[in-house]
């Protein structure tokens, strides 16, 4: 079953098309990384699905009952503690305060947040922390579906690693589905159970392959084997790292 669906959609900024004609499904307890090169309109893309930016023509079809997005930059609120900036997923729950606070620390133990690190402020906690926060925050809420907009991007190698198993243990546990933005094929290999090539022109999606076997069993060779085949055998895959600077001005 489909749990979100785009047909047809495009849009354009200031008169110039940077999507058109995107076809796009993911079924109900699947991760899709959505990849494709630097200004070909991943982001713009995964904001009209999340119903971020209206799209100009075309159909959006969201099949589930709650999203949640995660940005590259965590968007803490830095006058909040961590456990506020987690809570305002809640907001709009009106729950009362105990049952708040143990769902706000419920969801923080399972993105690795010690206790005492929720009484900090965004400006006291690391950027892993930050993240961590950032998606605790999304979590807390109860989505069924997540969009990430590039989340690890800013993070160094250990703690991306981190975040990404972060992400493969909450999508196994609660039955996520979701769309993963990212320009880091190998992160893509390593997390989604599918990844969607978008044209450099963003004028449709020219492939999507399934990645062998689950999210969190595969290992670092099946890792860097996969995704170097995509980049050497794959044609689809051939202007992945290309970059429209023009996009990007």
């Amino acid at each position: 079953m489909n749990v979100l669906k785009l047909a047809d959609v495009g849009h354009a900024f200031l008169g110039r098309t940077v999507l058109d004609t995107i076809q796009l499904t993911v079924e109900a307890g699947e991760l899709v990384a959505l990849v494709g090169p630097s200004g070909c309109g991943k982001s713009t893309l995964a904001h009209i699905a999340a119903g971020l930016i209206e799209h100009r023509h075309g159909h959006v079809v969201r099949g589930y009952r709650r999203h949640a997005v995660i940005f590259q930059e965590p968007r803490l609120m830095p006058w909040a503690t961590a456990s506020d900036n987690i809570g305002l997923g809640l907001v709009r729950h009106h729950l009362k305060g105990s049952i708040r606070r143990q769902k706000v620390r419920a969801v923080a133990e399972r993105v690795s947040l010690d206790l005492h690190d929720l009484e900090k402020f965004p400006s006291q906690l690391s950027g892993g922390m930050r993240q961590r926060t950032a998606i605790a925050r999304a979590l807390v809420a109860e989505p069924d579906f997540m969009f990430f907009d590039e989340p690890f991007t800013a993070l160094d190698v250990a703690l991306k690693r981190r975040m990404q198993d972060i992400v493969i243990d909450t999508v196994a546990a609660c039955g996520l589905s979701g769309l993963f933005i990212t320009h880091d094929l190998s992160e893509a290999v390593r997390i989604a159970h599918r990844i969607v090539v978008l044209d450099r022109h963003g004028r449709g999606i020219v492939a999507s392959r399934t990645v062998p076997f689950a999210p969190g069993a595969r290992d670092d060779r099946m890792v860097f084997d996969t995704a170097q085949g995509f980049l050497t055998e794959d044609r689809a895959f051939a202007h992945l790292n290309d970059c429209d600077e023009r996009s990007l001005a």
